[in-house]
């Protein structure tokens, strides 16, 4: 079963293998259309998987900013989504 996420109709994130942590859940980053996905200088840390990465999340005129995360350095602990893309609920 494939889990998307749409922001607007379009759909951002499209995945048969999914990881679930803590409630979200993480995208392989070849399962996510990277030219919805913009930079963000925002980060923040979890005390077990690391220092978190954002992107702002862009269609056309709309964007949803640090709408998307990843931890592109994880702890050993998290190795395992290392990259992968998460997304706020209700995007």
């Amino acid at each position: 079963m494939k889990i998307r996420v749409l922001f607007h109709d379009v759909v951002v994130a499209e995945t048969e293998n999914p990881v679930r942590l803590e409630g979200n859940i993480y995208f392989p980053p070849e399962d996510v259309h990277a030219e919805y996905l913009r930079p963000s200088d925002h980060h923040a840390t979890c005390w077990w998987k690391g220092e978190t990465s954002y992107y702002h999340v862009s269609v056309g005129d709309k964007l949803d900013q640090n709408a998307a995360w990843y931890y592109p350095n994880p702890t050993p602990e998290a190795q395992h989504i290392k990259n992968y893309i998460a997304f706020e609920r209700g995007l």
